[in-house]
């Protein structure tokens, strides 16, 4: 009889026992259903040490990455320095050219206005043409003088050759011809200057040709004894002649 009451005993406190874990239980599962939004801390914590586990193995592989990116970076930029020092180089060639070629087109222009129609005839015609010049029914060495004498009238300020060439009527062409001739012969210089924006010459004497004009109508030219005429002569002596005095004598009145 005790022996069953012990055994009914155990099995009541074990029945108790079973009946307050379901208590607890059904207590727990209440609170978790009440606070549903609330995940447990240990799952949250395993999921970010699970996120900064995936992380880990991808860190040395970047920084890897990028720093062979910086180093073909750095490789990069020696030559692209060098390209765009050698672009920089060869523009600079290029603009000097450029302005080389300018400067050569704007002096080819400037000795383009700069010709003249002596300088045009010059290239057109050979030494013996400008020599020769010969005007039609003209003395051209009395032409040559009297033009070297109006010339040599202005003494070194010279004459512009179309106030000349006006003076004898002659064409553009015939008188700058005959400045050339008279400048191989050694009488005159030409002298280029601008006048009124155009080029044009100066004519200055450089040779004055004898003129023979002071002793035209002298009585010594058909006087009979000139070859005995001398300054010790007794008969024909230059201080004493009556007829030089007559001569200068008219000749001073006439001026």
């Amino acid at each position: 009889m005790k022996n069953k009451d012990n055994l009914d005993s155990k099995k009541e406190k074990k029945v108790n026992k079973i009946k307050e874990q379901l208590a607890r239980l059904r207590a727990k599962l209440a609170s978790e259903n009440k606070h549903p939004s609330s995940p447990p801390k240990s799952k949250f914590k395993k999921t970010k040490d699970e996120a900064k586990q995936a992380e880990a193995p991808k860190k040395p592989k970047e920084a890897k990455e990028k720093k062979a990116r910086r180093k073909e970076e750095a490789k990069k930029k020696p030559k692209e320095a060098k390209e765009k020092k050698a672009r920089r180089k060869e523009e600079a060639k290029k603009k000097a050219k450029e302005a080389k070629e300018k400067e050569e087109e704007a002096k080819k222009k400037e000795e383009e206005a700069r010709r003249t129609y002596e300088e045009e005839l010059e290239e057109q015609l050979t030494e013996e043409e400008i020599t020769g010049f010969q005007l039609e029914k003209t003395d051209m060495d009395k032409m040559c003088n009297r033009v070297c004498e109006i010339i040599a009238s202005y003494e070194s300020d010279g004459i512009l050759q179309s106030q000349l060439w006006k003076k004898f009527k002659l064409s553009s062409r015939d008188g700058s011809r005959l400045a050339l001739k008279l400048e191989r012969m050694g009488m005159i210089t030409r002298e280029k200057i601008l006048e009124k924006e155009r080029w044009t010459y100066k004519l200055i004497i450089k040779k004055t040709p004898i003129s023979t004009k002071s002793i035209e109508g002298s009585p010594c030219l058909t006087c009979p004894g000139e070859a005995k005429c001398s300054l010790d002569g007794l008969e024909y002596n230059p201080k004493t002649c009556q007829w030089i005095e007559d001569w200068v004598t008219i000749e001073m009145k006439n001026k």
